[in-house]
């Protein structure tokens, strides 16, 4: 069973100096790269920001291999842009602006050297490819307007403005060329006293108005909202405006790591009071976000005691915890218990380090996808200390800062824990998975349970898997 998987850091910049380019005097511009940080190999993975008079040292490690980097431009500009490599190898480079393909150099020439004129403000990627060869290379992009490299430099349909509302935030920044946001309500920060943190974990399908309007309400006094989402589209922008009387929601589609480390979606998400990750891809969620700027500013959500919660997948990322079929099969209950380390199961770790959802892992849409063997599974193979928390759809449960969470919906949230009794009685890799008399909390609406301490409203059932039986549940779990 992979029990962490490791992302390299955006733009291998060391995720304390992120912090302190973000938080620094003026917000000023990200540090320039020097090197490459693999994996860059798609346009969502671009390295950067490249700067003027910094050459940048990358490396085409095989036929398939291509590298991506970015940078931002704040007006028009000539730029100038050379890639040398061994005299044996070809490589070539390829422009884009926010929406095109703007050159392409691929001739035979050493250094591949060319100058483009750019007219537009935004942000513009550069793809390294081969002809023939591998080996190291040498890229320089000379002509990059002062400024250029700067998160908040440039603007594809800017919007600027925004008060700080007193809450020392300062101003919002101009908008990264190509970042998709919809902004409903008013584009000024207004500033909320908040003193009573609160996660809320959903389990996607019909989302729990109640959860809204009973646990998020009350903590975020008309304030600021943002929804995060890699796809998608604005549809939360109306139903948290309505439900929240919000002063605003913002959802702002970060797909790419340069976006996740831009001065603009940090500020939206340092000054709500409350912030949504909707449904979606938790591998995507963690490839374009860990190690990176947004990651810190999620954080500071709850130090700083705002609220934030996500559904269905996105629910996932709240715990220590996360199950993460990146690249890889869902794996079904089924599968999940005849072996410990199933090729279908990777388990991250460590995303957000949100106190009260240490030693968990989530699980969504529960009962409706027979998930109940597959997280026995994965607790099976993590610490003893964890829990784990499945929760139905059309459900949710809220945890406050003291560990308490109460359950609003339709469905049922379960929480599994081991004691004394529990036994991993066959928990090895290659072996189908024996684990028996787990405690199993079965919550209803308004039932609750503290991560904390273990303290519930109702009593627990003992549970179990057996693995090698195809009737593996030992004790009807969902009963």
């Amino acid at each position: 069973m992979q029990m962490t998987s490791s992302r390299p850091l955006t733009a291998a910049i060391p995720h304390w100096v992120l912090t302190l380019l973000l938080l620094g005097a003026g917000q000023g511009a990200f540090a320039c790269i020097s090197s490459e940080s693999e994996s860059n190999d798609a346009e969502s993975d671009a390295d950067g920001p490249v700067c003027s008079e910094q050459t940048v040292n990358g490396n085409i490690a095989n036929r398939r291999d291509q590298d991506w980097y970015y940078f931002n431009i704040n007006q028009a500009a000539s730029l100038n842009i050379s890639l040398d490599h061994a005299s044996g190898d070809d490589f070539d480079w390829h422009l884009y602006d926010p929406s095109q393909k703007l050159y392409s150099a691929e001739t035979g020439n050493r250094p591949e050297a060319a100058s483009v004129n750019v007219g537009g403000a935004g942000l513009y990627t550069l793809k390294i490819t081969r002809y023939s060869g591998t080996g190291y290379y040498a890229l320089d992009v000379d002509g990059i307007p002062s400024g250029g490299t700067s998160s908040s430099s440039s603007s594809g349909g800017s919007s600027s403005g925004g008060s700080g509302g007193g809450c020392s935030v300062g101003s919002r920044p101009s908008k990264p060329g190509g970042l998709t946001s919809y902004l409903s309500g008013s584009q000024a920060d207004v500033c909320v006293s908040q003193n009573d943190p609160g996660v809320l974990v959903m389990g996607g399908g019909s989302d729990v108005d109640d959860a809204f309007t009973r646990r998020v309400k009350p903590r975020i006094g008309g304030g600021d909202v943002v929804v995060l989402r890699t796809s998608g589209s604005d549809g939360y922008n109306d139903y948290l405006m309505g439900l929240l009387d919000a002063d605003s929601v913002e959802t702002l589609m970060v797909d790419r790591t340069q976006f996740a480390n831009s001065e603009y979606v940090v500020w939206a998400v340092n000054s709500a009071e409350f912030v949504w990750i909707a449904g979606g891809d938790q591998s995507d969620y963690l490839n374009q976000w860990q190690g990176t700027a947004l990651e810190q500013a999620l954080d500071n959500v709850l130090a700083r005691g705002g609220v934030i919660g996500g559904t269905s997948a996105d629910a996932a990322v709240q715990s220590q915890h996360i199950y993460d079929p990146d690249g890889i099969l869902g794996v079904y209950s089924s599968e999940a218990v005849t072996d410990l380390c199933h090729e279908y199961i990777n388990i991250s770790s460590n995303f957000l380090t949100t106190l009260v959802m240490n030693n968990s892992i989530v699980d969504t849409h529960f009962a409706e996808r027979d998930r109940m063997g597959r997280l026995m599974t994965f607790m099976a193979g993590l610490p003893a200390a964890t829990r784990g928390i499945g929760v139905d759809e059309a459900t949710s449960i809220f945890f406050t800062s003291d560990g308490n969470g109460v359950v609003d919906g339709a469905g049922s949230v379960y929480v599994l824990a081991e004691d004394g009794a529990t036994s991993r009685t066959q928990a090895q890799c290659g072996q189908a998975v024996i684990y028996e008399d787990v405690l199993r909390y079965q919550l209803g609406e308004n039932d609750t349970f503290n991560l904390l301490n273990g303290a519930s409203s109702v009593a627990p059932k003992r549970i179990g898997v057996d693995g090698r039986s195809a009737n593996f549940y030992i004790n009807q779990p969902y009963q």
